[in-house]
């Protein structure tokens, strides 16, 4: 006797509804994640009389300097003898560039002296200070 074999119904997953859930996950997590804030130094910037606002973005570069000595330049963490070859490169590739410095009002002179040194040192003369308006 001669036994028959059943023929096996295939499972598929039905994709018509798959476009639905790609969706939905998407909006869930555009809705569910935030973005990454930017996370720079926690500065106190000194305060001034008179405060003139530079008139473009475009040949600056800003100088973050904390009251704990540490710097940072374009969102980078560096340390204080990486100043002069990373401003010389930039002020070789912008010869128009400014050097915005944002230190914090308890930033020593000690630091500051070697910050424009260094500075010095790499042709970048053209120097600007931020500060926040006296009230």
């Amino acid at each position: 006797m001669k036994l028959i074999r059943k023929t096996k119904a295939k499972m598929t997953i039905p994709q018509t509804s798959l476009p639905d859930i790609v969706f939905m996950l998407l909006f869930f997590f555009m809705s569910a994640t935030t973005m990454r804030d930017y996370e720079g130094l926690n500065l106190v910037l000194p305060f001034a009389k008179q405060i003139e606002k530079l008139s473009s973005d475009v040949h600056v570069s800003t100088l973050w300097v904390s009251k704990e000595g540490m710097l940072s330049v374009d969102g980078k963490l560096i340390d204080i003898n990486s100043i002069r070859t990373i401003f010389y490169e930039k002020r070789t590739a912008d010869p128009q560039l400014t050097v915005s410095i944002r230190a914090d009002a308890q930033v020593t002179m000690e630091m500051m002296h070697k910050v424009h040194k260094e500075l010095r040192l790499a042709d970048a003369l053209k120097v600007n200070y931020s500060a926040n308006r006296a009230i």
